[in-house]
């Protein structure tokens, strides 16, 4: 059996908190902060223009072909239309340094809830 770790996903108010211990900033002006990226970078992608952000990622689209998926419910095939979808492309070295991890929690005792067992 493998064993892993069941890791607790970090929402919104989770980055606030930690960003507003790590700088001292009150808690509101970085949540006014994260909704104008937040904004700008779909705005930026509705627009079709990729957002670049040095040594993090970029914010792309990426283009999906036409196909033909399936409707299981009725059993019948379903013509999908080509469009596009908003991505995420880590830099370099922020994929290498995600790479690299063990698989083993890094920093607070709280990013993971318990270990769970696989076969």
């Amino acid at each position: 059996m493998r064993k892993y770790l069941k890791f607790l996903k970090m929402r919104k108010a989770d980055l606030v908190n930690r960003i507003a211990e790590k700088t001292g900033v009150p808690k509101v002006d970085i949540l006014v902060a994260l909704e104008a990226f937040f904004t700008e970078v779909k705005t930026s992608l509705i627009k079709g223009e990729p957002v670049f952000v040095r040594s993090f990622g970029s914010f792309i689209l990426k283009k999906r072909a036409a196909k033909i998926g399936r409707n299981v419910k009725k059993n019948i095939a379903v013509a999908i239309s080509a469009h596009l979808l908003p991505a995420f492309k880590p830099a370099k070295e922020f994929a290498q340094a995600v790479r690299e991890l063990k698989h083993e929690p890094v920093g607070h005792d709280h990013n993971y809830t318990e270990v769970m067992e696989l076969e």
